[in-house]
């Protein structure tokens, strides 16, 4: 072991812990998706132009509220996943309006309540097993909600149809820059995780060392997660150019990461030369479209920086420089993504029979209060009762306040807006709002999901001013999904971050005792899994923090333990890069 590798300054402490009540705030600094808020906006416009030009007025708006769900679920992850996650929301949720609707024209009131149950055991059942399955599972509930509630004029089989058209419209916008940019989601993952790379280097040596390397490991595994498809065994056999480099430029990240931890743990100031390197590198496997030949051999040169004879850290980068070019790692064709871990049966079962019971009430409660509200208390239980998108808590303080705020803008705007293009013009807006509040803010989308779902309401033929009644019906909605949830479950999410943070730290610790005798294979699939998995539990952590506290029985410091781990990581990663680059020569 070198001196380099075991020892350097003591780290800053940390300043500051995120506690529940900052957490709920959610507000960060963003740049504006200014594509997906242009989707929104033709996707909520276009079907209402469509019915008014063609006098289907009544399919034109179901098709806009299914255009409303596509764009709640329109993200900016690689466009394969896109598709499979808009295709499931529109068959699920055109499903569930079709099983509503046909419960809704059966005149029982017992088929309608139990229908909404029946959904809503689905939903719960499957809501924690993935992304695209709990999507699914919502929309099914939504979908069964909107059909049981809204009495539509027309065949049973319009409403449906009219839905997934509203859906496919969106799916087709999202995806089509597939056909001029194909894989421009994973190039840009890839590129971040060099540009990381490049700011954890320059940060060497000061307090944000340690934050840098944090920010490089989560963009390493977002690319991870973005590439994962084209990693896969059977993909190799058909893959294109664009996505052999983009592997070989994913692989090098993944051993430039392992420099610069090496560097970084070093604890010592770098020269531009050094700093300047993972930005050499990204232009050289990565040459920007239109890229002279000549400047990608420029980049090649200028990209080995003077090796440092007492730093294994630097020795290590200037070897990935120079043989960069070479044949492929061994590793390059075994690094998986590490497994991700799901709640087991018994948390499923527990969820699906809250929301079950949650929905069930909320029908009642509407029932019981005799008004016009029979599908907006159990359409807020569905969209607030989803432990799997983040703190409980937080979500139905956030969807209050969207709901007030949207009530308060719709009502203000529908004094001024007459004629019906400018209402749909008012849509637009409204949806283009929801598309920039689906990627930065859930209040921000509440406020554009409410404006518009009055709007569609009122072209149904609904014109009663229920303003201050879908207020309340909001908060009644979230307060019984409040109180199930932390009467019924208040540790869930509390056990999870628990649970992950043990599982990261034993990855740590199998990363730790087995690396230092483990091959140049196992000895990246263990890192990857070991920084992977805290990055997992810093998550959690973060979801656990952002539910209040039982009284009296105050959170463990996990983020401690997790920064001691990832600490521990960093130090291997630097012994065993110490030990692969050996002495200079």
């Amino acid at each position: 072991m070198t001196p380099t590798a075991d020892t350097r300054p003591e780290r800053p402490p940390r300043t500051s812990r995120m506690r529940w009540p900052r957490s709920a705030a959610g507000c960060t600094p963003v740049r504006l998706p200014l594509a997906a808020a242009a989707r929104g906006a033709v996707a909520l416009a276009l079907p209402l132009l469509v019915g008014l030009r063609t006098g289907w007025v009544v399919p034109s708006v179901i098709a806009a509220i299914g255009a409303l769900w596509g764009v709640s679920q329109d993200g900016s992850d690689p466009y394969r996943v896109r598709v499979r996650r808009l295709g499931w929301t529109g068959l699920s949720s055109a499903l569930g309006l079709l099983a509503g609707e046909l419960a809704l024209r059966s005149g029982e009131p017992a088929a309608v309540a139990g229908c909404l149950v029946a959904a809503a055991l689905v939903a719960g059942t499957v809501g924690l097993r993935g992304r695209i399955a709990s999507v699914s599972g919502m929309h099914l509930l939504l979908g069964v909600t909107i059909g049981s509630g809204i009495p539509v004029p027309g065949p049973w089989w319009q409403p449906p149809l009219a839905l997934l058209a509203g859906v496919a419209l969106v799916l087709a916008l999202s995806a089509a820059p597939w056909l001029w940019r194909r894989h421009h989601v994973e190039r840009a993952a890839v590129l971040a995780v060099y540009r990381s790379a490049g700011e954890a280097l320059a940060a060497a040596g000061t307090p944000r060392a340690e934050e840098a390397r944090r920010r490089m490991t989560l963009a390493l595994n977002h690319a991870h997660e973005v590439m994962a498809a084209h990693l896969a065994p059977r993909a190799r056999q058909r893959q294109q150019s664009e996505v052999r480099e983009l592997i070989r430029a994913f692989h090098c990240a993944v051993r430039l990461g392992e420099a610069v931890t090496a560097v970084v743990w070093e604890a010592r100031p770098l020269p531009p030369a050094v700093t300047g390197v993972p930005q050499q590198l990204s232009e050289r496997l990565l040459p920007g479209r239109g890229s002279a030949p000549a400047a990608a051999d420029t980049a090649a040169e200028q990209a080995v920086p003077a090796v440092d004879a007492g730093s294994p850290g630097r020795r290590a980068l200037a070897e990935l420089c120079a043989t960069v070019d070479g044949a492929p790692d061994p590793a390059d064709l075994t690094l998986d993504l590490p497994a991700r871990s799901w709640p087991g049966r018994a948390a499923r079962l527990r969820y699906a029979t809250l929301l079950a019971g949650c929905v069930l009430t909320a029908h009642l409660l509407a029932e019981a209060l005799h008004g016009a509200r029979g599908y907006w208390l159990p359409m807020t239980v569905a969209f607030v009762y989803k432990p799997d998108f983040g703190p409980v808590f937080t979500r139905a303080l956030h969807r209050c306040a969207g709901t007030v705020v949207g009530v308060a803008a719709i009502g203000a705007v529908s004094l001024a807006a007459t004629g019906t293009y400018t209402v749909i013009g008012v849509v637009a807006v409204f949806g283009a709002l929801m598309a920039v509040g689906v990627r930065h803010h859930y209040a921000l989308a509440t406020l554009g999901l409410t404006a518009v779902v009055f709007v569609l309401v009122d072209l149904l033929g609904d014109h009663r001013a229920l303003y201050g009644t879908r207020i309340l019906d909001t908060v009644l909605a979230s307060a019984l999904v409040l109180v199930a949830h932390f009467a019924v479950w208040p540790d869930s999410a509390a056990n999870r971050a628990e649970a992950q943070t043990e599982a990261a730290v034993a990855a740590a610790r199998r990363y730790r005792e087995v690396a230092p005798e483990a091959g140049l294979v196992q000895r990246q699939s263990l890192r990857r899994a070991a920084y992977h998995q805290l990055a997992e539990a810093r998550r959690a952590v973060a979801h656990a923090r952002g539910e209040p506290a039982r009284p009296g029985r105050p959170l463990p410091d996990w983020e401690d333990t997790i920064t001691t781990a990832e600490r521990l990581c960093d130090r291997v990663t630097a012994q065993a890069v110490a030990g692969a680059a050996g002495p200079a020569r």
